[in-house]
């Protein structure tokens, strides 16, 4: 079956569209979608191509056109509508005094309804809120309460790696991030090393986790006796990427520490996978 692929935001999920017969797309170029809810107006993530009938989710919605200039010219007008639609809603807010974060807002392509999106700890009467916010915009509006991970992926920001946080650029989906990886990959697990913007556990701990665990595996535990081309000597530290192991060496009555390669490494048995569990102050990083 033939399909493109489309993404309504930048690192967004991709999804399989219906292109249309003797159009031609390029990547990235805007076009009218026709979805569930709505008319949207997105982005071409890959040009038509054919994939498996059953990866595909029956039936396709279509790509109505490439976008014009004045969809374009709609696209941006609903983007200059935002900063008035958030302060009026943040106004309506403190007015009913409700205990709730104003996060973002987007209106539909067609103008048809404006979605706000809010954090809050608990569960938030907004009935009244919402038909103040309707009187204001005599549109349909929708509020739409969403968790700390989703905060920081619709807000964006710098991760302390210095590049634009994983889930606002380059992640579709969360993904399970757990201690675990953090104690495999032999991180400090202090709070403030290991936590992003959000305050939950770095998303990329993640991406490199199945090559940590089998090397962890193959590595001596800390402190072992092990064998080496100079002697027997105790393990004092590790290095997963370049595969070395760090041995203490008593010599003549001195201390020698030498990287040695695993393979040059003998010892007897290895890790077992490490526990989950969270400890004191880390439980609270879980999602």
């Amino acid at each position: 079956m033939k399909v493109i692929g489309i993404k309504f935001k930048e690192g967004g999920k991709v999804y399989y569209f219906a292109p249309q017969k003797n159009a031609e797309y390029e990547e990235n170029m805007d076009v009218v979608v026709e979805t569930a809810k709505s008319i949207e107006i997105a982005k071409v993530a890959f040009i038509p191509c054919e994939v498996p009938d059953e990866t595909v989710t029956q039936p396709l919605k279509p790509v109505i056109r490439i976008a014009t200039e004045k969809d374009l010219a709609q696209r941006k007008k609903n983007l200059e509508r935002k900063p008035e639609a958030m302060r009026i809603a943040q106004e309506k807010i403190e007015k009913h005094g409700l205990k709730m974060k104003l996060i973002d807002c987007e209106f539909a392509f067609d103008g048809s309804k404006v979605v706000f999106y809010f954090s809050a700890d608990g569960r938030v009467d907004f009935r009244e809120l919402v038909k103040d916010l309707a009187g204001a915009f005599h549109i349909r509006i929708e509020l739409r309460q969403v968790g700390i991970r989703d905060e920081t992926k619709l807000l964006g920001g710098i991760a302390p790696c210095g590049r634009i946080c994983c889930c606002a650029g380059a992640m579709p989906d969360f993904r399970k991030v757990s201690i675990k990886m953090a104690k495999v990959q032999g991180l400090s697990l202090n709070p403030g090393k290991i936590s992003g913007l959000c305050g939950r556990l770095m998303c990329c701990l993640s991406y490199e986790n199945d090559y940590y665990s089998e090397i962890y595996k193959k590595m001596p535990k800390m402190g072992a006796e092990v064998g080496t081309p100079e002697g027997k000597g105790t393990v004092v530290g590790e290095n997963m990427l370049k595969q070395t192991v760090r041995v203490k060496i008593e010599r003549d009555g001195s201390l020698l520490y030498k990287d040695f390669p695993l393979k040059e490494v003998r010892f007897k048995g290895g890790r077992k996978e490490v526990d989950d569990k969270a400890e004191g102050d880390l439980k609270d990083l879980l999602d």
